[in-house]
């Protein structure tokens, strides 16, 4: 991200819709993947890193709280979001990294569940590597194996899949920016915005200097404070 190209987006905002999430910014899930989980260590600060995988799944939480997931599947979809492209060998194709992130998850759910402090159960690892799988695919283009995961544990996939989608704020050209008709689930009209204000948030933030975590945070506080002003 540069500051062009920021500006940019920040200049192309959807139009703002009333609404948003009811919540202070700390009650909000947010699990930065860390830097050394990535594949190819050129990406962990890139269009698929780390800010990346934190917005992702800050978007999972507030999914899972509008479709009203309990804590462990919101805890499971929340990983999944977090590490879903922590794989991935290039930022442009790279059709297989799904499958190679779900492998990797397999591995070291373990590790990484004690990182984010997440407990998930081992039912609710396997529907995530499933997620991480799938998310980058058509579901036309499901494996049977796939197949049989997604139908144990749909909610999983098409969260991970809405939430992936609403942070395509971040590409630079508005025709591949979310196309909501290609999901599964209806997204509330105020999450789009808000995705939207997260990106420019968050990449303003870690432009002026600051860390991931801390672009993160910075930006959920700013929206929330927006959302709470009279």
């Amino acid at each position: 991200m540069d500051a062009p190209t920021l500006d940019w987006i920040a200049a192309n905002a959807p139009p703002a819709v009333p609404g948003g999430p009811a919540l202070a910014a700390d009650e909000i899930l947010l699990l930065v993947p860390d830097e050394t989980w990535f594949a190819e260590p050129r990406l962990a600060d890139s269009l698929h890193g780390v800010r990346h995988g934190a917005r992702t799944c800050v978007l999972a939480f507030l999914l899972a709280r509008e479709y009203r997931l309990d804590r462990q599947h919101t805890a499971a979809l929340c990983t999944a979001a977090a590490v879903h492209d922590c794989q991935r060998h290039d930022d442009r194709a790279d059709p297989d990294h799904g499958q190679r992130g779900a492998a990797w998850f397999a591995e070291h759910a373990e590790a990484v569940l004690a990182a984010f402090d997440q407990d998930v159960s081992p039912e609710l690892r396997a529907a995530a590597a499933t997620a991480i799988a799938v998310h980058n695919l058509p579901y036309d283009a499901f494996s049977p194996e796939h197949t049989a995961g997604y139908e144990r544990t749909p909610h999983l996939v098409d969260l991970l899949k809405a939430a992936d989608c609403l942070d395509r704020y971040r590409l630079p050209l508005e025709r591949w920016w979310p196309a909501p008709v290609r999901l599964r689930v209806e997204l509330p009209s105020w999450l789009g915005p808000f995705a939207h204000s997260l990106v420019v948030h968050s990449e303003r933030a870690r432009l002026d200097g600051a860390g991931h975590r801390d672009a993160l945070s910075q930006a959920l506080a700013t929206l929330i404070e927006e959302e709470t002003r009279p």
